[in-house]
């Protein structure tokens, strides 16, 4: 390679947008990155790359690829709304169905998270111990640590899988928990005396 070649090179990387370097680095990237990584690789403030960040996600909504967030970390996958079509492309099975117990378990994790298993316990009224074993084992779950109280029990919460799975490219996008009308009919009770 000639050094005139280098140097257009060298200087077509340096000028590609923020956004480009940042798709790059995403792209090559097995697991999800943290900003501060990012900014560190980029030689650049995190708040530069969260704009870069912006950037790229905005880019992304007319293509086949989202961002996805989890644990202050960034991830490239494929759009949700095209994963029936990736699995036939691939050749997999459709994803398993969760059984309405799993589904329970995986609800109370995601809006308590973290949370232990005697919480999720106490609130489904039965031993979840097979649910989240079985969540542990489809990579819905994960164990994020363990509490100070007695027995330290582990503290588990949901994991990028989950976002995966469910479409949402970060857990702020869980749709709001809605109250039983039972509770909303004597809310507005209180209110009305």
């Amino acid at each position: 390679m000639s050094e005139s070649q280098t140097n257009s090179t060298s200087t077509s990387v340096t000028d590609l947008p923020l956004a480009a370097k940042i798709e790059a680095m995403l792209f090559v990237s097995a697991e999800p990155v943290p900003v501060a990584q990012l900014a560190t690789a980029l030689d650049v403030n995190p708040t530069v790359v969260e704009r870069g960040l912006k950037e790229l996600e905005e880019a992304l909504n007319s293509r086949g690829l989202r961002l996805q967030r989890h644990a202050g970390r960034v991830q490239m996958t494929t759009a949700a709304e095209l994963a029936s079509l990736v699995e036939n492309f691939l050749g997999l099975e459709a994803t398993t169905h969760l059984s309405r117990a799993a589904l329970e378990t995986l609800a109370i994790i995601a809006y308590q998270q973290p949370c232990t298993r005697p919480h999720v316990d106490s609130i489904r009224g039965v031993n979840s111990d097979s649910m989240m074993k079985s969540l542990l084992s489809k990579g819905l779950i994960q164990e994020t640590g363990r509490t100070d109280g007695p027995g330290r029990p582990i503290l588990y919460s949901t994991s990028p899988e989950f976002l995966q799975q469910f479409g949402l490219s970060s857990i702020v996008e869980m749709p709001p928990l809605a109250l039983p009308a039972e509770v909303d009919n004597e809310h507005d009770e209180r209110f009305r005396e």
